[in-house]
């Protein structure tokens, strides 16, 4: 589990295509202390990349790779990232720690796309699209993780909604690189998910 504050931006090195060109095996750089603390990452450790839990297959000093599936890339933006993408980053959650945004498992559930950034006061508004399936399980000062950024949503009208970012959140996550027509990577609050499933059921 994952809390959705984003504690690094790291930068896509390689990007190498295994299991017949089907899979990707991402080689992401990031500064040597991210994957020292709060304790040295093994392989075999998760790490949230853009808000995909990932699994670190190989590690180095200041650099880590991950394996994504089809299935991942099916349903996250993975598979546009290229050398020089850069990539926010989490180490997952330890029992004890403080939980600064929401509970996020890091299984995405689809993309949105970008439509608007809008100055408002200090900070700034963004719209998105999201999916017309996923657009039930979104409500106004509900949580989403935004490319694994933990926001409120502050506005919802069908399926665009909307949040707002102040400037330390631009400064360091990707959202100071977003423009409109980007996709982030979307992760509907879990208990939304469960609530969705049992109605679903029921009917």
């Amino acid at each position: 589990m994952f809390t959705g504050i984003v504690t690094a931006l790291g930068m896509v090195r390689e990007v190498q295509p295994i299991g017949g060109g089907h899979d990707l095996r991402l080689v992401v750089g990031v500064a040597p202390a991210f994957l020292r603390e709060p304790a040295p990452a093994a392989p075999g450790a998760s790490i949230a990349c853009s808000g995909c839990c990932l699994t670190a297959v190989q590690l180095g000093d200041d650099w880590f790779a991950v394996d994504a599936s089809a299935e991942t890339l099916s349903r996250t933006t993975l598979g546009r990232w290229r050398a020089g993408s850069r990539v926010n980053l989490e180490r997952p959650l330890r029992l004890g720690d403080e939980l600064g945004g929401h509970l996020v498992s890091g299984h995405v559930d689809g993309v949105a796309e970008v439509l608007s950034a809008t100055p408002e006061n200090a900070s700034v508004r963004w719209r998105f699209r999201a999916p017309a399936a996923l657009a039930p399980l979104i409500a106004p000062k509900g949580s989403v993780a935004l490319d694994g950024v933990s926001l409120t949503v502050n506005e919802v009208d069908g399926a665009v909604f909307g949040v707002n970012i102040i400037p330390h959140t631009s400064a360091v996550t990707t959202f100071g690189t977003l423009r409109p027509g980007d996709a982030v990577n979307l992760e509907t609050d879990v208990l939304a998910r469960y609530v969705a499933r049992l109605l679903e059921a029921r009917t």
